[in-house]
C-alpha cells in the first residue's frame, strides 16, 4: 500500500481471527508512516495487559510504542496537535463511540488505522469493528491458518480446560494460546444450552 492512498483523510481497517497478524500489519504500516517522517500516534486499550502495556505488541514479538487508553475520551485528550496518523491496536474492546472519533479524525484530514477482531469466540460482530467497517475507505480481512484441519480460518475459538467455551460465557476474555486458537468456519464450536423444542430436524 503506497503512503497516501487517498486526497484528505481516510478510515482504514485491519480485520480478522487471533493469529491472524492484524498488529504485525499495524506496526507495518506504523512504521512506513515514520519513514515518511510523518507525526504518527499509536494507541491501544489498556485492558490489554497480554505482551506489554505501554506498546502495540504482534504474536511473534514485534513491538511498537503506543499510549494504554481507558476508552475514547482519553484517546481523544491524548491528540497531539498536528497529529497526521492515527493507530489504534484491538479496537474491538472499545465502545461505539470509537466509530464517532474515528470518523470525526477522518474528516479532519488524518489516517486513521484501526486493528481489530471482526468476529467475536462466539462467531458475531464484535463492537464498534463492523460499523467502522462500513465507513472505512479501506478493508483487509486477514486469515489465519485452522489449528485443527489446516484451512484458512477467519474465527476464533476460545477454549476453556481445552474445550470449547460456552455461548454465554463473557464476550471479553483477554488471552492469547492459552485461550484461544484460530479454526475455520466448519471446525469453529461455540457451546450452547439444548432447547427444550428442537428448531428443526435434520432428516
Amino acid at each position: 500500500m503506497s503512503v497516501q492512498p487517498f486526497v484528505g483523510g481516510w478510515l482504514e481497517l485491519i480485520v480478522g481471527p487471533m493469529f491472524s497478524g492484524k498488529s504485525e500489519e499495524l506496526i507495518r504500516r506504523v512504521t512506513r508512516a515514520l519513514i515518511a517522517r510523518q507525526q504518527v500516534q499509536v494507541f491501544k486499550p489498556a485492558i490489554d495487559t497480554r505482551y506489554d502495556t505501554v506498546a502495540v505488541a504482534s504474536h511473534n514479538g514485534r513491538k511498537l510504542e503506543a499510549v494504554a487508553i481507558r476508552d475514547e475520551a482519553e484517546l481523544r485528550c491524548r491528540l497531539l496537535p498536528g497529529v497526521q496518523v492515527v493507530a489504534i491496536d484491538e479496537g474491538q474492546f472499545l465502545s461505539e463511540e470509537l466509530v464517532t472519533l474515528a470518523l470525526t479524525l477522518a474528516d479532519a484530514g488524518k489516517r486513521v488505522i484501526v486493528a481489530g477482531l471482526d468476529l467475536d469466540f462466539r462467531g458475531e460482530p464484535f463492537g464498534p469493528i463492523p460499523r467502522l467497517m462500513a465507513h472505512a475507505e479501506m478493508v483487509d480481512k486477514l486469515t489465519a491458518i485452522c489449528l485443527s484441519c489446516g484451512a484458512a480460518a477467519t474465527r476464533t475459538q476460545r477454549l476453556i480446560g481445552g474445550h470449547p467455551a460456552h455461548y454465554d460465557d463473557p464476550v471479553i476474555l483477554v488471552g492469547a494460546a492459552e485461550s484461544y486458537e484460530p479454526r475455520c468456519r466448519a471446525c469453529h464450536t461455540v457451546l450452547r444450552r439444548e432447547r427444550a423444542v428442537p428448531l428443526f430436524e435434520v432428516v
